[in-house]
């Protein structure tokens, strides 16, 4: 089931599980998981893209290892808050990927989330060649820490 937004995506999950946060990416896919308790995004690994199944399969295969109860992916949005060919191919790709898992399917603006992973990156002292490695998986849990934060949000307010 795909929500079009974090309330409705908060109806769909559990009050407590996993949550999984993805950065897809022409080349790689960036997965980050949370805690159970769904208030700190960790990054986990950055799968190499071959095709669909393969990496929807790869996919898969984290949620149920991980008990995973939503995933959330980074939706490109322009700058100005259009959205671009990048945008279509991220919302194909959770279509697509809705047809293989009951899971809920959610989006969150990912607007310069890779420059603030890269930042951060920095900010460590990491090597070029180190980013390169990370910057995918590091970038889908600052996706995810934001959805995490939004999420404790609703729910003082509600």
């Amino acid at each position: 089931m795909i929500c079009n937004d974090p309330a409705s995506f908060a109806q769909a999950i559990p009050p407590f599980g996993a949550l999984a946060g993805l950065d897809l990416g022409t080349v790689t896919i960036g997965v980050a998981v949370s805690d159970g308790m769904r208030s700190v995004a960790t990054p986990l690994e950055t799968i190499k893209r071959k095709k669909f199944g393969l990496d929807a399969a790869r996919l898969l295969e984290i949620c149920k290892g991980r008990d995973i109860k939503g995933l959330v992916l980074g939706l490109p949005m322009n700058m100005d808050g259009s959205e671009g060919p990048r945008c279509q191919s991220t919302r194909a790709f959770a279509r697509n990927l809705e047809k293989l898992t009951d899971l809920p399917i959610t989006f969150w603006d990912e607007r310069l989330s890779t420059v603030a992973a890269e930042r951060a990156l920095l900010e460590a002292d990491t090597s070029r060649k180190r980013r390169a490695e990370v910057i995918d998986h590091v970038a889908a849990g600052y996706i995810l820490q934001g959805l995490l934060d939004r999420l404790a949000h609703m729910g003082k307010t509600a």
